[in-house]
């Protein structure tokens, strides 16, 4: 019973975890002792920000054989583009040949959030990305190795893929719409093949959907997938609404691989892997649960919980 009250009760808590597309990227380029640096944070992280300036740029340093020196900083918020854009110049204490960096924005955005920073040095480049699971790296300004390419890519996969509380919640929700584990098989391979789909595919049309769009349309699959459990208990075809959910969800890895330019099967692989052993996971505690409270009417209640979290999800997305 009561992890039956925890899973509602988080279900209920999910608007508060704000977006699941959080994203900004960042511009570094290194001269010598001296580097310029810029970053793009979307309008609407802005919310959750007091005092911008001054809390952006003191969640972000670089450091070389010594911290370096913010000598210059500025910071301006464009509305036609929706960005808040901010400049700053350091110097270090002597000429740059790696570079260390501690990022922190997931903690005054949101925890999902996720930083890409692009550094140039001389004609050398790297890059790294950081979240509430990794915000320290060094740049060495070398090629990385094929190995070191797989493992950050699909590394970057998996945490996209449980990074944030509603991404693990509506996978939970699909272990809920299952019946059988038959059925919970042909969900959830709809779900993850209308996922890869709507990544690799939308990619090349015209179509560039913004991350409003994607906010409010994953809002709407959490609540119609409520709908289903409730309204519909015995509705046949499943998988294919499921496979209809998973192209929702596709488009926030759509938007992260054209921000950071990964290669699409390592950031997908290690996503479908890291989708697969929370679903497996999450139908083990389940089948455990449900012997001892099946009076309780743990799907129904839970299904009732999802429906009002997409919907206050949705509604917030649209205010905001």
């Amino acid at each position: 019973m009561r992890v039956w009250r925890a899973f509602a009760g988080l279900l209920l808590a999910a608007p508060g975890f704000a977006h699941v597309v959080s994203m900004s990227t960042g511009d570094l380029k290194i001269d010598g002792r001296r580097a310029h640096y810029e970053l793009r944070m979307p309008l609407y992280e802005m919310s959750h920000v007091a005092g911008a300036e001054q809390m952006l740029l003191d969640h972000i340093h670089f450091s070389s054989a010594g911290a370096a020196k913010l000598i210059k900083k500025e910071c301006t918020a464009d509305q036609g583009q929706g960005i808040y854009f901010c400049t700053a110049d350091y110097e270090f204490t002597e000429p740059v040949d790696h570079l260390d960096v501690d990022c922190t924005f997931h903690a005054v955005t949101v925890p999902n959030h996720v930083h890409l920073l692009r550094a140039v040095n001389g004609g050398r480049r790297d890059q790294a990305l950081f979240d509430f699971s990794f915000s320290k790296a060094t740049l060495r300004f070398r090629p990385p190795t094929p190995m070191e390419i797989a493992i950050t890519e699909c590394g970057a996969g998996v945490m996209r893929a449980v990074g944030g509380l509603v991404q693990v919640l509506f996978l939970a929700s699909l272990v809920l719409a299952a019946r059988s584990r038959r059925e919970l098989a042909a969900i959830s391979g709809m779900f993850v093949a209308g996922q890869i789909a709507s990544a690799l595919v939308v990619a090349h049309t015209r179509w560039q959907p913004a991350p409003r769009f994607v906010e409010a349309a994953a809002a709407l699959t959490l609540a119609y997938l409520a709908v289903e459990i409730l309204l519909l208990p015995r509705a046949g075809a499943r998988w294919l609404i499921a496979g209809l959910l998973g192209g929702f969800h596709g488009l926030y890895f759509l938007l992260f691989l054209q921000s950071t330019g990964y290669a699409p099967g390592y950031v997908l692989l290690g996503a479908v892997a890291a989708q697969f052993v929370l679903i497996t996971t999450f139908t083990l505690i389940f089948s455990r649960i449900n012997r001892w409270i099946s009076a309780l009417r743990p799907v129904q209640v839970s299904a009732c919980a999802l429906f009002i979290v997409g919907m206050v999800w949705f509604l917030l997305r649209l205010r905001s």
